[in-house]
């Protein structure tokens, strides 16, 4: 792969340690994939930040120096900041997880802990900018390189938490994969022969990402289909991203790119799903027996938008006042969780308060998958295709249940019971 003399100074360790170490760590990406060199990006965002997931290597964060070389910003990690005490996390867990936090913004990378990014639009402060078409990224957490490349356009692969930092570092990637618009062609036609709409999103994405593999799907709605907007978009990606090995996708008539490439050159298969698909992705895993009832509800995965938390809002009340008129119940019955990020909470104070005077807690910079707060739960309800996937992944709960997918006003009846 070749090198500048300014990356080359850095390889060779003339401006030190660490950025010695990045360089290397991108170097061995590049030249395992053919990179012919480096480019600049935009922007970082950085996984492996909860403690439960990460572990005591950050103590090799705590031993880099300098800061880093463009706007970065930080994945959930393993608890909220401010009320850690609130969802039970030990005070030891919680010491290193301060610690993990303070290895990185000594980076001078952004505590927003969020893997929606993309959604705080440079507001309150936050480090990142809505991307834009065509810039180039270094970005981890599937569901935000699927929605920033497919949604968006700009153009990043799927990094891991390691050549994540090292590109924040450098403030440079290498130039192959995703960065390259022939490899940003689809080769599989999906076919949506149904109408859509909230948790419809998920399990489309759910079986997208188990159908497509490693090819990049092109995905033709329903004539009948209304334009999906940011919040199905966002869960569409994150359940393509949580089934699937691919950093992209096109939705005709959505991503840019669909009306400004030739998209049908490299279809190879062309696959159709009906209702009854999905269908099945909701059935699947349902609960029996003992474990029939649904014991917690967790929406934010990812993480909340505004628009999501008014939904939600919505309707707790109307769900509410149906309770009241039966048993008298105002307050949800079953443990309600909501996770979103800082930057959106700070805008939605006034919201958030009502959400909460349901029974509702709503969390910031962490989430259900990566806190160890949440292992305990058997039977767990969620709008989510991502949950669904990991969630069964991570409990250490046991005689584990099951992960139900069903549509936000669903999870919502059922924290009523």
């Amino acid at each position: 792969m070749y090198l500048t003399r300014d990356e080359e100074r850095i390889y060779e360790g003339e401006e030190g340690w660490t950025k010695k170490k990045a360089m290397e760590i991108l170097v061995a990406i590049g030249d395992l994939n053919d990179a012919p060199g480096l480019i600049p990006i935009e922007s970082a965002h950085v996984s492996g930040v909860s403690y439960k997931t990460i572990g005591d290597a950050f103590e090799f964060i705590e031993s880099l120096k300098g800061r880093v070389a463009v706007k970065s910003t930080l994945n959930p990690m393993g608890m909220d900041r401010e009320r850690w005490h609130e969802m039970g996390i030990t005070g030891e867990f919680a010491a290193r997880q301060k610690r993990v936090l303070a290895a990185y913004t000594k980076l001078g990378i952004s505590a927003e802990c969020t893997c929606v990014p993309y959604l705080l639009g440079g507001e309150g402060g936050a480090a990142v900018r809505v991307p834009k078409a065509g810039s180039h990224l270094a970005w981890s957490e599937s569901s935000a390189v699927l929605y920033t490349n497919s949604v968006i356009g700009a153009m990043t692969n799927m990094e891991g938490a390691p050549s994540a930092l090292a590109a924040a570092l450098i403030g440079k990637t290498p130039l192959y994969g995703l960065h390259l618009r022939d490899n940003r062609l689809p080769r599989l036609r999906v076919k949506v022969n149904c109408t859509l709409s909230d948790a419809d999103y998920s399990a489309l994405g759910y079986l997208i990402g188990e159908l497509a593999g490693d090819r990049i799907p092109l995905i033709e709605l329903s004539a009948r289909q209304p334009r999906p907007g940011m919040d199905e978009l966002k869960h569409l990606s994150a359940a393509i991203g949580a089934t699937g090995d691919i950093g992209m996708y096109h939705v005709r008539g959505v991503t840019p790119e669909a009306s400004g490439m030739n998209v049908d050159a490299a279809i190879e298969e062309e696959v159709e799903i009906e209702r009854v698909d999905l269908a099945e992705v909701y059935e699947e895993c349902r609960c029996a027996g003992d474990d029939d009832e649904p014991e917690v509800i967790a929406i934010g995965c990812p993480h909340c938008s505004y628009s999501e938390l008014t939904e939600i809002y919505r309707y707790l009340k109307a769900e509410s006042e149906r309770a009241k008129k039966g048993t008298g119940e105002v307050k949800v019955r079953r443990e309600f969780f909501i996770f979103t990020a800082r930057g959106i909470r700070r805008r939605s104070g006034a919201l958030i308060e009502r959400i909460e005077s349901y029974g509702v807690r709503v969390f910031c910079d962490t989430c259900f998958v990566v806190s160890p707060a949440f292992e305990r739960y058997k039977f767990i309800l969620t709008n989510s295709g991502k949950m669904k996937r990991y969630a069964p992944l991570v409990t250490s709960a046991p005689k584990y249940g099951c992960t139900q997918l069903c549509s936000t006003r669903e999870c919502v009846r059922a924290a009523f019971g």
